[in-house]
């Protein structure tokens, strides 16, 4: 059985016809995700503001499909510049602790939505979970 999700508490509005994630079984398949505010609209910042709303979308989706940041083991990152690279990699080793780090692609896009500067999209899969 698949789940969409569609819409949730904390997701930002989309203007694009996709679901922010899709649910099958204990997989959650994330949709990229930007700098963007509950209302849809795109926030600019600095490389490392983007990457933390992207982040905390990323987050949001995850709650509102049942799954938490831990349970992610793929992350795709997209940048404009890899220039934002060092700030990222800082800010993924704080979401993700060591020994606990998703599996990961980084590369430079042309152009993003919104002319964004970084997109992040996912894979999260509830076994993963680390064992108590």
């Amino acid at each position: 059985m698949k789940k969409f999700i569609t819409e949730g508490e904390n997701l930002p509005a989309w203007l694009a016809p996709i679901s922010h994630a899709v649910v099958a079984g204990d997989t959650c398949y994330l949709s990229g995700q930007l700098a963007i505010g509950l209302d849809g609209k795109y926030v600019a910042g600095t490389g490392l503001e983007e990457a933390q709303r992207a982040f905390q979308n990323v987050a949001h989706v995850l709650t509102a499909s049942g799954f938490m940041l831990q349970d992610m083991v793929f992350v795709d990152i997209a940048f404009i510049d890899l220039a934002d690279l060092p700030e990222v990699n800082a800010l993924f080793a704080e979401l993700f602790p060591e020994g606990r780090r998703p599996a990961r692609t980084i590369y430079q896009a042309a152009r993003l939505p919104y002319d964004a500067r970084i997109k992040v999209a996912g894979t999260a899969v509830r076994a993963a979970r680390p064992q108590a």
